[in-house]
């Protein structure tokens, strides 16, 4: 008996030490993902998140609300709102279809979210789908429709569980100041363990799990439990990166998953929404790309189970652009820079094709020429350029047009002349980025790398501290840094633009400081450091800072 104590204080202590949402890998917790799904998931690039729940019906945060709520308001939500719950124009194939369109190689669905309501037939919880009038197993007309269009089957699932924090007379929160009794949380992990259990053995091979809340001790119970019974299913959170609502600075060679809202709500949201355009969902996942991750795009279903107009539009634009320029998306990895100004990268798994992203020219004509200069590409005896979608053979409607793709080496970098000719939209416009594909060729340089350090505020200056870690090909380079006011979690990828700070020349390997001022005080700040090669500029990661 005391042994069995033992091992739940130290479950317990786990638990209420890691009581926190996180989205970075930990070494120090269970990691079983087999080195082929982590390789299938940087190839597959781009996927869908459902989060859908009965507390859609009111357009407020999935959830949440429960944290802090009158013992009024929780009997309710508990007991009452299911009562009405009736998706019934629910079409997991509907959702599949536009997710192939759309160029997404899986899904994720919130079978269960935080407030521990259930989408499958349970026989854990009573608080589930089928005491509805929808009264049928969500879980599996979803599964079914993944599998008939050829998309990979993920879930998403919360260890963490706030009905069953009431149920078990705890305060439902999200971060426990004492631990849980030693008898409550033996129950929950037992809890843990039936559903996921129910998962894992009811809907055959899941390909994808993503855990969110409850870290530490139920968390690690989730993972052991599903790498038990289905040893090939890739953990995404609570095994590797995955960045919410923002995609990090750097590129990596590990892989990630970024997951972000069309909006800034992760559930339905009738009124007060601000969505991202299409066109700027297209190039996060461009970025998340040229970063070496996957970027996971979160939908939200009306409470009759339809998507909202809005995002079907959406997806429907990324849809158009996938459609052309899904060579780019898929097995790709980062090339030797993420970007130049405005143009983004992937290359090939052996780096000798390049996909150069021309973003930021929505005004581009059909027809017209224009010209750019790559300083990372170097063109072989062997290089080829064109431009992902059309042969540069015919420009409707102008017949004497030349849209072939050309290019030229020059002292200056590689020189890519380029015309827009397919028509995608009917009044001839299309804003989205044009992808040129260069076969054979190497890199031109070298290029440096720098560190993002601290900042140290001082009321209305700053001084931001930043580290020059590689000079690459070139004996001096001139560092600085990029800083704007910090949008928020769910505008953060809608923010504002750069603004630079001055910049300094330095010869050598070195840590550098550099003040800003004028800055808001009270006002949060994202930085990053930057070095300035003669050809091209660097930058590091993204750190924030409160300016008190």
């Amino acid at each position: 008996m005391r042994i069995k104590t033992l091992f739940f204080t130290l479950l317990v202590l786990g638990y209420s030490a890691f009581a926190q949402t996180t989205n970075e890998k930990s070494a120090d917790f269970l990691d079983l993902n087999k080195p082929e799904r982590l390789e299938w998931l940087k190839d597959a690039g781009f996927g869908m998140f459902i989060h859908f729940s009965f507390d859609s019906q009111l357009g407020i945060v999935i959830s949440h609300s429960m944290v802090g709520a009158s013992e009024d308001y929780l009997d309710r939500f508990i007991h009452e709102l299911p009562k009405t719950f009736n998706p019934k124009d629910f079409s997991g194939e509907d959702l599949a279809i536009l997710a192939k369109l759309a160029g997404m190689k899986y899904i994720v669905l919130t079978t269960k979210h935080h407030s521990g309501f259930c989408l499958w037939d349970t026989q854990s919880t009573d608080f589930n789908i089928m005491n509805t009038p929808y009264g049928k197993d969500l879980v599996s007309e979803y599964v079914a429709a993944c599998r008939k269009y050829g998309l990979a089957v993920g879930f998403y699932f919360s260890p963490e569980d706030f009905h069953f924090l009431h149920e078990n007379g705890q305060t439902v929160r999200r971060r426990f100041p004492e631990p849980l009794p030693e008898e409550v949380m033996e129950k929950y992990l037992i809890h843990t363990e039936k559903q996921l259990t129910e998962l894992m053995t009811n809907y055959g091979k899941i390909d994808i799990i993503f855990f969110d809340g409850g870290e530490g001790a139920l968390q690690e119970k989730a993972k052991e439990v599903v790498w038990r019974i289905q040893p090939e299913v890739l953990v995404t959170r609570g095994a590797i990166s995955t960045p919410e609502q923002y995609v990090p600075g750097l590129a990596s060679d590990d892989a990630w998953e970024a997951n972000a809202t069309m909006g800034t709500q992760w559930q339905y949201k009738p009124t007060n929404e601000n969505y991202k355009s299409g066109g700027r969902l297209i190039e996060i996942l461009i970025e998340s790309r040229a970063k070496g991750g996957t970027f996971l795009l979160n939908v939200g279903p009306k409470p009759n189970g339809q998507l909202p107009i809005e995002q079907e539009e959406r997806l429907r634009e990324v849809a158009a652009w996938t459609f052309i320029n899904q060579e780019s998306i898929y097995s790709v990895r980062p090339w030797i820079i993420t970007n130049e100004e405005n143009t983004w990268f992937t290359s090939t798994k052996d780096g000798k094709t390049v996909y150069a992203y021309l973003t930021k020219m929505p005004d581009w004509p059909r027809g017209e020429r224009r010209e750019f200069i790559l300083k990372s590409i170097k063109a072989t005896s062997d290089t080829k350029v064109s431009v992902l979608g059309q042969t540069g053979e015919v420009v409707e409607y102008n017949p004497d047009a030349d849209g072939m793709a050309r290019f030229e080496q020059s002292a200056d970098g590689l020189r890519i002349s380029v015309v827009r000719a397919q028509r995608i939209y009917n009044n001839h416009k299309w804003p989205n980025p044009i992808v040129v594909k260069l076969e054979n060729i190497e890199p031109a340089l070298d290029p440096p790398f720098v560190n993002t350090l601290s900042a140290m505020p001082a009321g209305e200056r700053v001084v931001l501290k930043g580290e020059l870690v590689k000079k690459g090909d070139t004996q001096a380079v001139e560092v600085g840094f990029l800083y704007r006011p910090y949008a928020g979690f769910a505008e953060n990828l809608t923010g504002a633009e750069w603004t630079y700070s001055e910049f300094i020349k330095v010869e050598g390997l070195e840590i550098f400081n550099i003040g800003i001022n004028d800055l808001k005080q009270g006002q949060e700040y994202e930085y990053r450091a930057v070095v300035r090669h003669p050809k091209i500029e660097i930058t590091g990661e993204i750190k924030r800072f409160l300016n008190k």
